[in-house]
């Protein structure tokens, strides 16, 4: 797909936005539990309002790696970089709609799944938009690859969860139609609730890390992630990034959000696993010196999913929108050789369709 030139001037406050993001924790990251956080506000918030990743060796990228990035890494805004849409398989509406107890996931794209679960549907970081950026998606990137499934054609949604306030993984249109259409509960991390009651969305629910709800006999976890937020250049970190974990009667999903790795994330497996299903991303890791810190390669995803203790795992956050630097077809591949080189049964390593549906 190509993407059409943008004004500079619009162009330099989004990759402002895109850049400064990607870097705005400070150097010295705490855990959500520190001394300095006050007295009587929540257990994830400092005392300058913003959340902070517990990594202790989480640290911003350099100078040259935020230049270099403006310079070469925002060319895919602009360039004249082709991708064509993946290929998509017609999902199946009728029997999404009908089915009341088999547990299944239909991957729409990017970091939106369709989870059924003992009945419930949900989704994940749900983006239905052409494009994905501020503006009402005036300035961003393109979307290469069309939803697998119409909004309109989607069975009864019962919640959603989001993992964190990024244009690619929390979509205006895409919750307002939501909102809409099935009258869902949004599940969110912290800072959120207050961002959707500005758009008249008030069936929502915000949770810490390791927070957990009742919904609709399933019990849904927040969890930590290691991540950064941001929406514009003055709202940096004020919302929580997070992990999600849904626990039904005999199965549990496991939803990584956005996330770069770090051996704190063992607590996951230790405390709620093992995981039946685990949707874990595995683009947008290059440049590594941008990248690292808060995104995770295809090798360290495996990495998660032996962590959390997965039984399957499923691939998202690639194929959909050209995000970074890596070859789009790159991901996948680099995924598979390294399910191989550890011996892994790929059959239960999915790297799925647009559109298609598989039993878990």
């Amino acid at each position: 797909m190509f993407v059409r030139p943008i004004r500079p001037v619009v162009l330099l406050v989004f990759l402002a936005l895109v850049v400064g993001a990607g870097e705005a924790a400070p150097p010295q990251s705490a855990a959500l539990q520190t001394p300095s956080v006050v007295a009587g506000l929540p257990p994830a918030q400092r005392a300058d309002n913003r959340f902070r990743n517990l990594d202790p060796n989480y640290h911003r990228a350099s100078i040259w790696a935020r230049a270099r990035s403006l310079i070469v890494g925002g060319t895919w805004l602009v360039g004249e970089r082709r991708v064509q849409p993946l290929e998509r398989v017609a999902p199946d509406i009728q029997a999404l709609r009908g089915n009341t107890n088999r547990a299944s996931v239909t991957w729409i794209g990017h970091s939106t799944l369709l989870v059924q679960l003992d009945g419930v549907n949900f989704l994940t970081d749900p983006t239905w938009s052409a494009r994905s950026g501020p503006f009402g998606g005036f300035v961003g990137v393109g979307r290469y690859t069309p939803p697998a499934v119409a909004l309109d054609d989607l069975p009864r949604i019962d919640f959603v969860l989001i993992s964190h306030d990024h244009y690619d993984h929390l979509d205006v249109d895409t919750v307002q139609r939501l909102a809409q259409l099935y009258h869902p509960l949004f599940l969110v991390p912290l800072g959120l609730k207050a961002w959707f009651a500005d758009l008249g969305i008030t069936d929502v629910e915000e949770l810490d890390w390791w927070e957990n709800r009742q919904v609709h006999g399933l019990t849904v976890t927040c969890l930590p992630a290691q991540h950064f937020s941001g929406r514009t250049l003055w709202d940096r970190n004020r919302r929580l990034w997070s992990a999600w974990a849904v626990a039904g009667e005999k199965k549990r999903f496991f939803f990584a959000g956005d996330t770069g790795y770090y051996s704190g994330l063992t607590e996951i497996g230790l405390r709620l696993g093992p995981f039946d299903l685990a949707a874990i991303p595995i683009g947008a890791y290059l440049p590594p010196a941008m990248m690292k810190m808060t995104h995770i390669t295809p090798e360290e995803a495996l990495q998660l999913f032996a962590d959390i203790k997965g039984e399957r795992f499923v691939a998202m956050h690639w194929g959909t929108f050209d995000l970074t630097e890596e070859p789009v077809e790159e991901p996948p591949l680099r995924l598979e050789a390294e399910a191989r080189r550890l011996g892994l049964d790929l059959s239960k390593v999915w790297v799925m369709k647009h559109g298609e549906t598989r039993g878990w």
